[in-house]
């Protein structure tokens, strides 16, 4: 399951990332309905789904912030809020590199996005590289 966060609210998101995502995706927003959801919050929600991959441009709030853990992984992309349509590309490409393909191999990490490349953290903190993103 994707989730994504409040900011990618944009029904045309859903609609891209549907077109190659086998698996359901969906935004935070409908994990707790009529509510307002503070980012220190986020984690204990990801807890309530099954293995969720959290998707978020927040990048100030999610990276490093964040504790990682088992039971979910957060994707934090280094975008602006207007290149929301790029969304779906970079999450294709972040989700096609052999270390993160399977649900499995993504749980446990908070993982940041940017067109320089990947770095990751686990449980431990510490920061790993992951080859760039493709450009698309």
């Amino acid at each position: 399951m994707l989730i994504l966060d409040e900011q990618l609210q944009n029904p045309d998101i859903i609609v891209a990332i549907e077109k190659w995502y086998p698996g359901a995706v969906t935004h935070i927003l409908r994990l707790r309905p009529n509510s307002v959801i503070k980012d220190d919050n986020i984690a204990t929600l990801l807890h309530a789904a099954q293995r969720p991959t959290f998707v978020t441009i927040n990048v100030n709030d999610f990276w490093r912030k964040i504790q990682a853990h088992s039971s979910y992984c957060i994707i934090a992309m280094a975008i602006h809020q207007d290149e929301w349509p790029k969304v779906s590309t970079i999450l294709r490409s972040v989700l096609n590199i052999p270390q993160l393909k399977t649900r499995a191999n993504r749980m446990g990490k908070v993982i940041l996005a940017r067109e320089s490349g990947l770095k990751y953290y686990e449980e431990n903190n510490q920061v790993y590289d992951l080859p760039g993103i493709e450009k698309g």
